[in-house]
Order: C-alpha cells, then sequence, then structure tokens
C-alpha cells in the first residue's frame, strides 16, 4: 500500500493520466535509446552539411544565415544531451515518469530540427568571384584547407618543420607538390625550394646527393665534403625543403641542417604515413590529410574518367557508388578512374561495382593496386598482434564506430592482450595499441553519441583488411538479410565470421555449418529468434560468440553446452532471453555478459568456471544471487550484478576484483564486504546499499572504462549512520544518500569525515533533512575537494549550510571561517526542495570561486540565490562566482532577487543562461565585458539565452545600458 500511495503522490504532482506517468516510467530505457538515436542521424545529416558548406567555402560561396542558425541549434542538442545522459544515469526511481516526459519531447525537438536541416535551397550563396592560378601539377581536388594550412605555417617565422601526415594514397604529395610550384611562383621569400622523395628505403647519402643536386653543388665531392659543403650552403641561403614520403627518423644534421637554425627563413616539410615519425624528427606542427568527401570524390573520378560517363543516367547511379567504395582516397579514385577511361559498355561498368563490393578473384589485380600501397603502413606496424588488432576491426560494418572500451573488450576476449595479469593493464595495453593505429592512420577517431570515445575505420581500410585476412574473415554486416547465408558462400578454413547487423529471424534445422577452424562467431544485432539445435554442432574450436542485442530471442539451442572451448559468451540485451542452457561442461569460459536478460535462474554449472574472470548478470527475473556461487568462481576480476542482492562477504573474498557494480541488502552485509576486503577496494566500484537492488546506475551495462574510474557509494533507504568509517575507502569520489527519511545532516555520518577525495555528493528523497551541512557540529574537511553537490526532493530542507554559533566563536579566534568550504565546488544543482527561501549566504561566497554551474529548479519558496548581507557596510560593487558558466533558474515562482544590488556576477566566462518562469525576478545581475567605447558586449564563450516568457524578458532591468540589446541575438524564448 506504502508503494501504491507514493505513486499516486508522484502522479498528483506531475500530472497527467496514471496510465501516461507509468508508461512514462516503463519506457524510460527506450526512450532514451530512441532520443540518442535520434541525435546520431542529427549528427550525420550536419556532417554531410559540413561537407557541403565546406566545399561552397572553397569556390568562395558564402554560407547561408539559417545554415549558420541551425549548426548552432544542433551544437545546443549535443550539449543537452552531456546534460540529459548525467540526469538519466542518476534520476530516482520515482522521477523516472517525470524524466520520460521529458526524454519524448525532447525527441520531438531533435525530429523538428532535422527536418529544418533539408535546405532545398541550398548552404551558400554566390560570394566574390573566385581568383587563384591553375598551376601544372596533378589535379588537387579538395584538400584547399590543408594547403591553406600548410602555407600559412610556411609563412609563419616561428615555424621550423612542419609535418604532414596521412594514409598511403591520400594526397599528401599531390599538395605539397601544389605548395612547391606556388612558393616558385608566389613567393620571394625564399631563395631555393629543394624537393627530396625519400622512400621507405631511406639512404642518408643518396639523400645527400639529391639536395645537392637541387642546390647544383658537384657531384664529385666526397661523403665528409659533401656534408660540410651543404651546410655551409644552407646556412647561407634561405629555403624550403620538403622531404616527401618519410618512414623513419634520422638525424638532419647527417644532411648539413642544423635544427637551431631553422625558424624564419629556413624551413623543412616532411611528408609521412605516420605522425610519430614527424614528431620524432621534432616537428612541433603536424598537419593531418583526411579524405576527400563525396563531391569532391567525384570531381576528382570524372576529371582523370571524362565528364561523358554521367550523361546517362543509368551509368551515373553506377559511377556514384563505384566512388563511393572508393572511401574519398584519391589513390584508389585515380586507379579506378584510369582503368575504365574510354569504356563506355554499362555492363564492364557493372562488373566493376560487382567486383569492388563482392572483392572476387577476378578483381585481384586491381584490388593489388588499390591495397598494396595502404598495406604498407599495415606492414610497418610489425607486431603481428597489433595487425591482428587493426584486422580485427574489418569485422564491423562500413563507417561504423566502434567505442574503444568495446573494441579493447573484444581484442580481450580474443586473447589478443593475452601475457598481461590485470584487466587494467589490458585495457591500458589496448589504448596503446590504438594511439598506435591511430598515428599510423589506420583508425581515424571519431565520436561515439556524444563524449564517449570512438574510432571509425575508413571504408578502404576496411577493404584492404580483409583482402590481407583472405579466407580466414568472412563478414557480411549491415546488408539486411533475410535469411542466413547458404554454406556454399563460406569457406572450411574460415576463423571469424561476422554477420552484424541484419534481420535473420531463424536460423533453421537444416544449416549446420562445417567450420573445423572457426574461433569468432558475431551474430550481433541480427534479429535473431531463434537458433536450432543443429548450428553448433560442427564447430569444435569456436572461443568468442556474441549474441548481442538480439531483443526477440528466448531460448538458445542446448548444443551450445558442447562448445567447450568457449572463452567469451555475450548475450547483452538480448531482452526476452529466458533460459541459458548448462555451462557445466565449458570450462574454458572468461567471460559470462547477461546484462539485460530475463532469465528466471542463474545457468547451471556456473560455479564450475574456476576460469571465469568477467561476469555480468542483469535480469528483473532474477532476484538474488544463489549463496556460494561467488566462492566457486574467485578468479573474478570484473563483476557487474543489477536487479539482484549479493552477499558482503562473498564478493569481499573475490581478491581479484578490479571493476565491481553490485547491491548489497543492507549496512551489515555492506559492512562485512569491506572487511573482508582488509583495505584493499576494487580499481573502480559502485556499490548500492539498501533500497531495490541496483538497475539504473549501472546504464546500459557498458564494459569497464579504466579511463574514468568511478568509486561510489549508494545508500538507499538504509541507516548510513550505521556504517563503519573504518572500513569506508579513503579515495570514495562519490556519495548519494536517497529515500532514507531519518537522515538529517551530513555531520551526523562517520563517512563525513573518512572520506578525503569526496569529489561528488547526490541526496535525494530524505524527508528529515533540514540542512546539508550544520557547521556547528563538526570540522568540514570532507568539503574541500567535492566538485558537484546535487540535492532533489528534500520537503524540509531549509538551508544548505547552518552556521551555528561554535562556528562564530571560531572566527573570532583566527580559526577557518565558514567561507572557505565549498571551495572545490563546480557543480549545484538543487531541484524540488519545497522549503529553502534563501540558497546561499552572501558570507558563504568566498569559499565558492570555482563554481561553474548553478542548476535551481521548482522551488517554490526559494525567495533569493545569494542572499544579502543585512548589515553589509561596504562601498562600491562586490563581484562574486568570477568561473560561472551556467544559471539555471526554473519553476521559481516567488523567487526575487538573485544577488543584491551592490552584488554582481561577472559574465565573462557565461556559456548558457537559463531563466524560465521565475516572474518576480526584477534583475539579472550580471556584468558583461567592456569594449573600448565603454560598452557592454556579449562574453566570446556566450552560447545560448533561454529565458520566458516574452514578456518577463522585456520587462527585466540589466545595470548596464544597453545589455539587453547585445544579448539579443543569443535569445531564444521557451517554457519548458
Amino acid at each position: 500500500m506504502e508503494f501504491i500511495g507514493s505513486i499516486l503522490e508522484v502522479v498528483k504532482c506531475f500530472g497527467g493520466p496514471t496510465c501516461t506517468y507509468i508508461d512514462y516510467h516503463r519506457k524510460l530505457e527506450e526512450q532514451m535509446n530512441h532520443l540518442r538515436e535520434k541525435v546520431n542521424v542529427l549528427n550525420i545529416r550536419k556532417g554531410d552539411l559540413v561537407l557541403r558548406k565546406d566545399e561552397e567555402l572553397r569556390h568562395r560561396r558564402v554560407v547561408r544565415e539559417e545554415v549558420e542558425y541551425w549548426f548552432k541549434a544542433v551544437e545546443k542538442v549535443n550539449t543537452e544531451m552531456q546534460e540529459i545522459e548525467m540526469k538519466f544515469r542518476a534520476v530516482s526511481y520515482f522521477l523516472r515518469g517525470r524524466f520520460g516526459k521529458f526524454v519524448c519531447r525532447k525527441i520531438e525537438e531533435v525530429k523538428e530540427i532535422h527536418q529544418q536541416g533539408s535546405f532545398p535551397d541550398g548552404v551558400a550563396v554566390d560570394g566574390p568571384p573566385a581568383t587563384g592560378v591553375m598551376l601544372p601539377t596533378p589535379n588537387l581536388e579538395g584538400e584547399i584547407d590543408v594547403k591553406e594550412q600548410i602555407w600559412e605555417y610556411l609563412m609563419d617565422d616561428e615555424v621550423g618543420m612542419i609535418g604532414v601526415c596521412g594514409m598511403g594514397g591520400i594526397g599528401k604529395t599531390t599538395i605539397m607538390k601544389h605548395i612547391n610550384n606556388q612558393l616558385l611562383e608566389e613567393s620571394d621569400r625564399f631563395d631555393k625550394v629543394i624537393w627530396v622523395t625519400v622512400s621507405k628505403e631511406m639512404n642518408i647519402s643518396k639523400l645527400r646527393r639529391d639536395i645537392a643536386h637541387s642546390l647544383k653543388l658537384s657531384n664529385q665531392l666526397s661523403e665528409d665534403e659533401l656534408k660540410a659543403v651543404l651546410k655551409d650552403t644552407l646556412e647561407g641561403k634561405s629555403y624550403v625543403l620538403i622531404l616527401d614520403d618519410v618512414w623513419k627518423q634520422f638525424p638532419l644534421l647527417d644532411v648539413g641542417i642544423f635544427e637551431s637554425t631553422l625558424g624564419m627563413g629556413k624551413k623543412v616539410v616532411f611528408t609521412s604515413r605516420s605522425s610519430e615519425v614527424c614528431k620524432s624528427m621534432g616537428c612541433k606542427v603536424v598537419v593531418n590529410v583526411q579524405p576527400l568527401s563525396k563531391l569532391e570524390s567525384m570531381n576528382l573520378f570524372l576529371y582523370h574518367v571524362g565528364q561523358s560517363v554521367v550523361q546517362d543516367q543509368n551509368l551515373k547511379d553506377i559511377v556514384n557508388k563505384i566512388v563511393e567504395q572508393c572511401g574519398g582516397l584519391p589513390l584508389s579514385i585515380v586507379t579506378i578512374a584510369g582503368s575504365m577511361k574510354g569504356v563506355e559498355d554499362i555492363c564492364e561498368w557493372k562488373n566493376v561495382l560487382i567486383e569492388l563490393e563482392e572483392r572476387v578473384e577476378s578483381v585481384k589485380e586491381l584490388d593489388i593496386k588499390v591495397y598494396e600501397p595502404l598495406k604498407f603502413s599495415y606492414d610497418h606496424l610489425r607486431d603481428p598482434k597489433i595487425q591482428n588488432c587493426f584486422l580485427y576491426c574489418s569485422l564491423y560494418p562500413e563507417d561504423y564506430i566502434i567505442r574503444k572500451v568495446e573494441l579493447i573488450e573484444n581484442w580481450i576476449d580474443e586473447g589478443l592482450l593475452d601475457g598481461l595479469q590485470t584487466k587494467e593493464a589490458m585495457h591500458h595495453r589496448g589504448y596503446s595499441i590504438l594511439n598506435k593505429l591511430e598515428s599510423n592512420c589506420l583508425l581515424e577517431r571519431a565520436t561515439f553519441l556524444i563524449d564517449d570515445d570512438g574510432v571509425k575505420m575508413h571504408d578502404v581500410l576496411r577493404d584492404m583488411a580483409l583482402y590481407i585476412a583472405g579466407h580466414q574473415f568472412m563478414g557480411k554486416v549491415g546488408m539486411q538479410l533475410k535469411e542466413f547465408p547458404s554454406e556454399q558462400e563460406w569457406t572450411v578454413s574460415v576463423e571469424k565470421v561476422s554477420l552484424m547487423r541484419n534481420s535473420i529471424l531463424e536460423i533453421p534445422s537444416h544449416i549446420s555449418p562445417r567450420w573445423p577452424h572457426l574461433s569468432t562467431l558475431i551474430l550481433q544485432q541480427c534479429g535473431l529468434q531463434k537458433i536450432s539445435e543443429s548450428f553448433f554442432k560442427h564447430m569444435p574450436g569456436l572461443k568468442v560468440l556474441n549474441l548481442s542485442y538480439n531483443y526477440s530471442l528466448k531460448y538458445l539451442p542446448n548444443s551450445i553446452s558442447n562448445l567447450k572451448t568457449l572463452n567469451a559468451l555475450v548475450l547483452f540485451c538480448c531482452d526476452k532471453l529466458k533460459y541459458v542452457p548448462s555451462l557445466v561442461e565449458l570450462t574454458a569460459l572468461r567471460k559470462l555478459n547477461l546484462l539485460r536478460t530475463a532469465i528466471k535462474e542463474v545457468p547451471h554449472g556456473i560455479e564450475m568456471l574456476e576460469n571465469l574472470r568477467d561476469l555480468r548478470m542483469m535480469s528483473w527475473a532474477l532476484k538474488e544471487l544463489p549463496v556460494g556461487i561467488l566462492r566457486r568462481i574467485c578468479h573474478l576480476q570484473c563483476l557487474m550484478l543489477a536487479d539482484t542482492f549479493v552477499k558482503g562477504e562473498e564478493v569481499g573474498q573475490l581478491r581479484k576484483l578490479e571493476w565491481v557494480s553490485c547491491s548489497f541488502r543492507n549496512v551489515q552485509e555492506f559492512n562485512k564486504y569491506a572487511e573482508c576486503t582488509q583495505g584493499k577496494w576494487p580499481t573502480s566500484f559502485t556499490f548500492q546499499v539498501g533500497g531495490s537492488p541496483m538497475r539504473w546506475y549501472i546504464g546500459f551495462g557498458q564494459s569497464p572504462n579504466f579511463k574514468k574510474i568511478e568509486k561510489w557509494v549508494i545508500f538507499a533507504d538504509s541507516e548510513i549512520e550505521r556504517c563503519d568509517d573504518r572500513v569506508v575507502p579513503h579515495d570514495l569520489q562519490t556519495l548519494t544518500i536517497e529515500k532514507y527519511d531519518d537522515f538529517k545532516c551530513l555531520n551526523n555520518i562517520p563517512l563525513f569525515r573518512k572520506a578525503t577525495d569526496w569529489k561528488e555528493c547526490q541526496i535525494g528523497e530524505c524527508e528529515g533533512m533540514e540542512c546539508v551541512v550544520d557547521l556547528s557540529l563538526s570540522s568540514c574537511d570532507a568539503l574541500d575537494n567535492i566538485e558537484e553537490l546535487h540535492l532533489f526532493l528534500l520537503p524540509n530542507l531549509r538551508e544548505v549550510v547552518r552556521v551555528g554559533v561554535a562556528v562564530e566563536i571560531e572566527s573570532t579566534s583566527h580559526a577557518p571561517t565558514p567561507p572557505a568550504i565549498f571551495s572545490s565546488l563546480k557543480k549545484f544543482h538543487m531541484r524540488s526542495c519545497s522549503r529553502v527561501k534563501k540558497l546561499f549566504p552572501v558570507e558563504l561566497l568566498k569559499g565558492l570561486q570555482n563554481l561553474e554551474t548553478i542548476q535551481v529548479e521548482v522551488c517554490e519558496e526559494m525567495e533569493e540565490i545569494i542572499a544579502s548581507e543585512e548589515n553589509h557596510k561596504g562601498e562600491g560593487t562586490t563581484f562574486i562566482l568570477p568561473k560561472l558558466k551556467s544559471l539555471k533558474l526554473q519553476l521559481l515562482p516567488k523567487l526575487k532577487s538573485i544577488c543584491s544590488g551592490r552584488v554582481m556576477i561577472p559574465a565573462d566566462s557565461l556559456q548558457y543562461l537559463y531563466i524560465i518562469k521565475c516572474p518576480e525576478v526584477k534583475r539579472i545581475p550580471l556584468s558583461l565585458p567592456l569594449v573600448e567605447n565603454g560598452k557592454p558586449s556579449p562574453p566570446s564563450s556566450l552560447q545560448k539565452i533561454t529565458a520566458w516568457p516574452r514578456e518577463w524578458w522585456e520587462s527585466v532591468e540589466w545595470d548596464q545600458p544597453d545589455a539587453k540589446d547585445v544579448l539579443s541575438p543569443f535569445l531564444q524564448y521557451s517554457g519548458l
């Protein structure tokens, strides 16, 4: 009855039919996925428009204002998504419905912005006529920005060495040839422009001779004589030395160049396939050359093959697809265009397209022309394990952004990072490999959703990887296949098979492929509903089986129980999966991922998996882990359990745990866990103590990310005062307290005196709380490092900081004064704290010098943000909150003052200002920066102002004349 009453209270507060609220509550995860998808699609359109914009700018056209405004709207969405993700991660059970409603609104907003980005009239208008001289060099289609960037560095007297890097065939040499000619034609700053091709098999002696030849020096000199003459000649001239295709580091002194002399009038430019080589040579500036856009690729192709191929519409469509297969790589485009020059028969064009798509034997010679130059970068890796890490990326679909942490986890499953004892060490090794692949231009950095690190494999490089792997890799990914490929399409020697992103609803019984060498099978996101018993019969060497994101898969075939060599079984997000066959024979299993499944019981035989290192389970139907299981699988390094309670003593005896997320039924179990650890806590942990078993805090069960360590304890409806401060880790970073009505203030808990590295505090739904900190009760040293403070649904909270008599006495004896607290605080968020009238007393502001974000919402009695000091005797203006970036005030009906008339907030760092439905606010106390004439100007950091209602904004007062006018371009009206 208590639970039902709480639900009704929530519905009463938030409004709307009960069924609608419950629907928002129940489908929150689904709606968040939908929002992420819409934002991703929006950013794809943004990427396309950026390419169109760049192309227009290169042709001296002017971008429309409405297009620039649309780009700002997309950036706003991306910024807001960061906040939404953070709120989603911390949203409490009883706020899920309201948050779900907000997410649905945001989905509609993103849809509307996406529709507005069509721009049927184009993105630019005609600008000044193009100028420039056409030089007798290979056609330079695109890369104008890179060329101009290099030119600026050449004209900069402070820059001595410039690196130009990018994958083989990307156009580095072509760009530098244009610059070489431009230097000869247009610049009189240099006496000599020297071009030397170094090549893979570099020879210092030959390099000296080539430079000497360019300088017209005698070729009869000995090596020592030549070295001396080069030194004297180069010291006496201004020059640009372009060294093309450098593969390894060498001393510049060997060719007569002192690095100390480089700079004004003396420049060296290197082109290389590796940024590491450029940096090792001493380049402070390294320019990366990127692939061509779709339009640039087509223009380059037509330049070499002729315009006539696009006169026929049928042929034009085929040419478009062929150009897409080149992936923006000039070398591939030129090679294929050259081979098709003069061909008019449409059948021949169709055949080339098929060959490029399918990579059949008949085009092997063409493949070699396209891939062999690129393969040098792959060969240059040398380490077979790193090469295999690169090849593995080809199992993902084209243009697929891979989360770095996911990729590293897959490399671990494949055994590519073996030889290291800890999971953390494997992750560090994985990031090192990713850096290596990026620096060699074999992978490119990409943004996954919002802020997660991602990488992307260029299409041509992916084709090259599959070409290198040969028959060992087979992949039909992202092709929306309806049926499982026939056995005739696969070779018996195949080792890795990927069928990601298809629509194969069923694998019928007549399909039982004989793959004796198969080690990896990826059936991720295939739409599978049923897999036949016979499917796994002839896969004796299978080590990795990934069935994740098959949302409708309910059962697994019992034949999985016979995969005795299996190392990793990944069933993440198989939401309807109710049953997993016996695992008793899978003694080699090292990872079992059952997050977001519907299993009703722990798989039989799990306690026999003595080699298990990684266990992840989350099922609404599984409420408690049977006693004794964790004791048997004692080598676990990663443990993620949601929707179920665990015993503290059992988890505490897992001595090798590095990453753990789980729930304890009460404080006693948490104390038992802490005692068993004997002070040796995991590298990263998220523990919930009390309440319902953890579910929403671990988000979507993302893989452990040792670049983003968490040390987080959540107390939910539990007696936190009974938590033994002797066993709490001193480096606890985040503390959450919620749904505990007897909780009064932070001073009352032992943790308050123990946690010295405390970074974030979240407190919500604690009816007995009247203040967050009482300065009269105890020392507040624990507050010194707090960077984020979140307060929500605290109906009896009256003040954040209570200043008592004890502090006044201390201050008279020159002890630390109250303003020193919260000295590291950056983010403050308060929501639904109905009795707070004054947020921060002005005497505490000295401790808020680092505060960047203030967000106060739905606080009915709030009257002042910065409370006025009644006996203020100072003269002039007092400036506070010097680093404020975001101020958000929403639904504060009684708010009269942000701060008093003699107190102002400098807006130099301000990025966002939101004031919505605060009708009693008469003045906005922002101090805008001034220009030379003394008039206010918007801060350079400002991105957006949101206000509501319109008539309120028009009536509000500013201390600086014209402030409202200069801010109007950033203003939008919104009642949300």
